[in-house]
């Protein structure tokens, strides 16, 4: 398990998991002395208690119905809202439904049909914005920042339109439920991935 500070708004932690052969990344936006917890994996004490040191846990974010993980845990640690798919709806009854330009504190979801189940990803425009996504897009060896393969895929040429809806926000950053952020110069590595 590794956590980090990514900056004053970020924190990011992954761990490999053995049972799905994956990295599997979780990312905290702190907004204030609250945060908001995407795709949460469970943490050691010493790096729970770095993540706490941040601020409070004030709401969850799942963002496919791929990526339950530790969100329950979290919820009832910090007694914080859920917010899922509604494919996870009957998984987990407490959660607020995500829908296409629904507003999350700052963060504004954008549906990606074609992708995973229940496929969003999340904006943030503050800083030269942010997004952060769930499997539709990944950054991992061997495979580097590239699609989800067609066959983890609903619909890979519906996933590439839907991404493309992406474009038109600015943003410098993207974060990955499985793979390193790419922190620099982000929405133009994706317009140049979604061309080729």
């Amino acid at each position: 398990m590794e956590f980090a500070r990514i900056s004053a708004s970020y924190a990011s932690w992954h761990t490999y998991d053995r049972k799905l052969k994956a990295e599997l990344f979780s990312t905290a936006l702190v907004a204030g002395n609250e945060l908001t917890v995407i795709d949460p994996i469970a943490l050691p004490p010493a790096p729970q208690r770095e993540l706490e040191s941040l601020g409070l846990v004030v709401r969850i974010v799942i963002t496919n119905a791929n990526h339950v993980r530790d969100a329950v845990a979290f919820a009832q640690s910090y007694s914080a809202p859920i917010f899922a798919p509604a494919e996870l709806r009957a998984q987990l009854p407490l959660s607020h439904s995500l829908q296409d330009d629904l507003t999350i504190g700052a963060l504004r979801v954008v549906r990606v049909e074609g992708a995973a189940d229940g496929e969003f990803a999340l904006y943030h425009p503050d800083d030269a914005g942010t997004l952060i996504v769930g499997d539709a897009l990944i950054n991992f060896d061997p495979h580097g920042f590239t699609l989800l393969p067609r066959k983890y895929c609903i619909n890979q040429k519906q996933m590439i339109r839907s991404l493309r809806k992406l474009l038109d926000l600015d943003f410098a950053r993207i974060f990955f439920a499985h793979g390193n952020p790419i922190m620099i110069r982000a929405r133009e590595r994706l317009e140049s991935l979604l061309n080729s």
